[in-house]
């Protein structure tokens, strides 16, 4: 499936619902000219959404798909949430959420490394449960409280460092980027095997016709070498592992190196 770009709602409407647990919105139980009180909750079409797209991916999360599993009409549900493109924003918000990232007065991990790796831990379990979210892209976030919480945790864990707030600003989003990517790499390796019943293993040993036949040793030398020398002996998803596990450790010494030299 293509990708589902978040931040497409008219912010005029989609803050109020966003944010409908700090600031309620007067007007959630009743609107005038409906003539009857509502049935549903905002929050209910959120869940629901959740389970159809967590069950069957983001395709299948249609706002006539959540209104049948809901037992209402589509043209009901439209009075809870205008568009699937404010409904996307909300999942997204709700799911950033779950991570209950701990705020400025909860207890939390010593030293900031240990932080970064709390946030870390539970946004690749975020993909794990919620693989849809890979498919949405949040360049233009929904900026409800999921992202704004996620974003004053992963600046925190860096604010008694020494950097200066232009490079505290970077080492965050630089963290967030890289979280955020492997994470989706790994869910979307392990749907695909998931999906397809294939390990991914499996799938390259049905391609040794492509080494016996078509790889050179003169012009992958280096590839050849880390061959023979081992480094490509674990499977697949070890190797993936792997390399999350040494880029986001080399990610942390660059930054502490910095805090360091601005000690």
């Amino acid at each position: 499936m293509g990708v589902e770009h978040s931040g497409r709602a008219d912010p005029d409407r989609i803050l109020p619902l966003l944010w409908r647990h700090t600031r309620p919105v007067a007007a959630d139980d009743s609107r005038p000219g409906l003539g009857r009180r509502r049935r549903l909750t905002l929050d209910a079409v959120v869940t629901a959404a959740l389970a159809l797209a967590d069950a069957d991916g983001l395709a299948a999360m249609s706002m006539n798909q959540v209104a049948a599993s809901l037992g209402v009409g589509t043209m009901t549900l439209y009075t809870y949430v205008p568009s699937k493109a404010d409904l996307v924003d909300l999942m997204v918000d709700e799911v950033l959420t779950e991570r209950a990232l701990p705020g400025p007065s909860e207890p939390r991990p010593e030293p900031w490394r240990e932080q970064v790796a709390l946030y870390a831990e539970r946004t690749r379990a975020m993909y794990r449960r919620h693989p849809w979210l890979r498919h949405v892209s949040t360049v233009r976030p929904p900026i409800g409280p999921g992202m704004l919480a996620e974003r004053e945790y992963v600046l925190s864990t860096l604010a008694g460092t020494g950097l200066t707030p232009q490079q505290l600003n970077a080492a965050a989003l630089a963290i967030t980027a890289f979280v955020t990517t492997t994470a989706s790499l790994e869910t979307d390796s392990d749907e695909l095997e998931r999906s397809t019943g294939q390990s991914h293993d499996a799938w390259w040993q049905e391609r040794t016709q492509l080494w016996e036949e078509y790889f050179d040793v003169e012009r992958h030398p280096t590839m050849t070498r880390v061959w023979n020398s081992g480094g490509f002996d674990r499977g697949t998803t070890d190797q993936m592992a792997a390399a999350h596990e040494f880029g986001f450790e080399r990610l942390l010494d660059g930054i502490e190196a910095m805090t360091t030299r601005a000690g």
